[in-house]
């Protein structure tokens, strides 16, 4: 049965990046029902239009979600700062409880690990506000939700896919000396739940020690959990020291499949280089890879990262990168 996937090509060099990702799925042969979303911050510029409940109970029937980029679509052009990014990629992580952001980096000898993100919870959980705002005596606070079912779910999902690897070693990243009661829960939860995985070796930074061993020391790193905002911030660094943001590639998970699982590259919408070829498309043809294997179709999976992994095919314009990927993963 073709799996049903919900593409969301967005903005700026979304829509070039998606592109090259579908032509590499259609190299794989794996048979899929495609069904467009027009939607991203060009979208709410013509009409005001964000996400809308009807499309979000359609995609709750869906297997997948690809999707491109969403924020500022081209030079000059702007929706009001957080808009598109709350109001799609994070309404579809909390409505479809997508609580597992997967980021790996597998591209040099020296950096071959992955982060696991929580997602759903931490400071974007949107708790705080604003008093006398406006005023000389503004007042602004911004919380950090960690509940013990939330930071479990990750650290348990995190040490399933230590368990998968060759090292078996799986780090915690928090700042538990300033941050005390969300890094206890943190530190706590993650001794509890070692002891049922004795085989995997454990290890703690602070979130500041882990973005210098990032740059300095990579191969320090296997597995990695991490909350919401530290996540969001590593990965970001984790795609740089991979070779440029044009490589990062993520997954939002619901591993209990109650909900259709998203999928996207993490490079934004770039909209200084719109339509000049210029743009990376590995980041999405590996987040493509990602979507595979969720979906169960390992060969495909296996065949789009082996192409993704050659450094001979990072070069040359968005469509000839798209082109030899597709090439080698039909050739397999």
């Amino acid at each position: 049965m073709a799996h049903r996937i919900g593409v969301v090509g967005g903005d700026g060099i979304g829509p070039e990046v998606v592109a090259e990702a579908l032509m590499v799925l259609d190299a794989t042969g794996v048979e899929v029902e495609l069904t467009d979303y027009d939607l991203g911050a060009h979208r709410y510029l013509e009409d005001g239009t964000v996400l809308p409940e009807e499309t979000l109970e359609e995609w709750r029937g869906l297997d997948a979600i690809l999707l491109g980029a969403v924020g500022d679509p081209a030079p000059g052009q702007a929706a009001p700062p957080g808009l598109v990014e709350r109001g799609i990629l994070l309404k579809m992580r909390f409505e479809m409880d997508q609580y597992i952001n997967l980021r790996p980096f597998r591209l040099t000898d020296r950096v071959d690990f992955e982060v696991i993100r929580e997602n759903t919870e931490g400071t974007y959980a949107g708790e705080g506000g604003f008093l006398r705002k406006g005023t000389p005596h503004e007042i602004a606070t911004q919380g950090s939700v960690n509940t013990r079912m939330g930071v479990e779910r990750c650290i348990r999902f995190a040490f399933e896919r230590a368990m998968a690897t060759e090292r078996r070693q799986l780090h915690l990243v928090h700042k538990k000396n300033v941050l005390t009661f969300a890094g206890d829960l943190w530190q706590r939860t993650f001794d509890e739940v070692a002891v049922d995985y004795p085989d995997v070796s454990t290890g703690y930074d602070h979130i500041d020690a882990a973005c210098i061993h990032f740059v300095e020391r990579p191969e320090r790193y296997d597995v990695i959990v991490t909350d919401n905002l530290f996540g969001d911030i590593l990965t970001d660094l984790g795609g740089a020291v991979a070779g440029g943001v044009g490589f990062a590639a993520s997954a939002n998970l619901n591993p209990d499949r109650v909900g259709p699982s998203m999928f996207e590259p993490v490079h934004g919408t770039a909209p200084d280089i719109v339509g000049e070829q210029k743009a990376n498309p590995v980041a999405a043809i590996v987040s493509l890879g990602l979507m595979l294997e969720h979906l169960g179709e390992t060969e495909a999976a296996e065949a789009g990262a082996a192409a993704c992994a050659d450094p001979e095919r990072h070069t040359g314009t968005t469509s000839e990168i798209g082109d030899a990927i597709a090439a080698e993963v039909t050739n397999a």
